[in-house]
C-alpha cells in the first residue's frame, strides 16, 4: 500500500504481519486464467498450467491410492499450509492417516499426511525439486513422489528427519513405485503415465 505526499510516495505504515490468508484473499480477488493451479511457497505466489498429461498421472495416482484412502482422506489442489515462511502448497496428491482432523479454518493439517505427490511442470519443477521437497521433509511427511512427465522417471523421498530425506529411489515410467515400507503400504504401477 503506497501513500502519496507532496509529490513522493511512501510506503504506508503496516502494522500487521503478512500472512497466508491475507494473500490467498489477494489470489481470489486477482484474475486467475482458467486451468491455472496457483499456490503460494516461501512467499511467493506461484501459477502453473494444468495440462491433459499432468491430470492424467495425478488420477493415475489417485485411483491407485483409493484402494486404501477412502475420498474424504485424499485431496488435490486444496491449500494445505506447511511449516516456514509462507507455505501454503496445493499439492496434485495428498493422502491422510486415519485419524486426520482437519483444523478450526476447516484444513486438512500437515501433520496428518502420509503421502505427497507432485507432478512436474516446467514451470514449477525447481519449487518441487528444491523448497517444496525441503519443506515436506521438515513436516516429516513420510513419502514424497515427484513424477517428471519431461524426463519419464519418479523420484520418491523417503525417511524424512532432520528436516531433509534419508531415502530416494529414482526410477524409469514403467518400473513400480514401492510404498509397502511406508505408511502407504501400497505399491503403485506407472506403465500408463503419460510422457510429454
Amino acid at each position: 500500500m503506497t501513500v502519496v505526499e507532496s509529490g513522493r510516495i511512501d510506503m504506508a505504515d503496516m502494522s500487521n504481519e503478512l500472512t497466508l490468508d491475507m494473500m490467498f484473499e489477494w489470489i481470489e480477488k486477482m484474475p486467475i486464467p482458467e486451468g491455472y493451479k496457483t499456490e503460494i511457497v516461501g512467499g511467493n505466489i506461484i501459477m502453473s498450467p494444468q495440462r491433459q498429461t499432468h491430470w492424467e498421472i495425478t488420477l493415475g495416482i489417485i485411483e491407485q491410492l483409493r484402494t486404501k484412502y477412502p475420498r474424504t482422506r485424499t485431496a488435490s489442489d486444496v491449500r494445505i499450509d506447511f511449516p516456514g515462511h509462507l507455505n501454503g502448497f496445493a499439492c496434485d496428491v495428498v493422502a491422510m492417516s486415519d485419524s486426520a482432523v482437519r483444523d478450526a479454518k476447516g484444513r486438512w493439517r500437515y501433520e496428518d499426511i502420509e503421502f505427497v505427490a507432485e507432478v512436474i511442470s516446467k514451470g514449477t519443477a525447481l519449487n518441487d525439486y528444491g523448497p517444496k521437497k525441503a519443506t515436506f521433509a521438515t513436516a516429516d511427511v513420510p513419502a514424497y513422489l515427484i513424477v517428471d512427465p519431461y524426463t519419464g522417471e519418479w523420484h520418491l523421498h523417503t525417511l524424512p528427519k532432520d528436516d531433509k530425506y534419508h531415502g530416494e529411489v529414482t526410477l524409469y515410467f514403467g518400473d513400480d513405485i514401492d510404498l509397502t515400507a511406508t505408511p502407504v503400504g501400497l505399491t503403485l504401477t506407472t506403465d500408463e503415465f503419460p510422457r510429454d
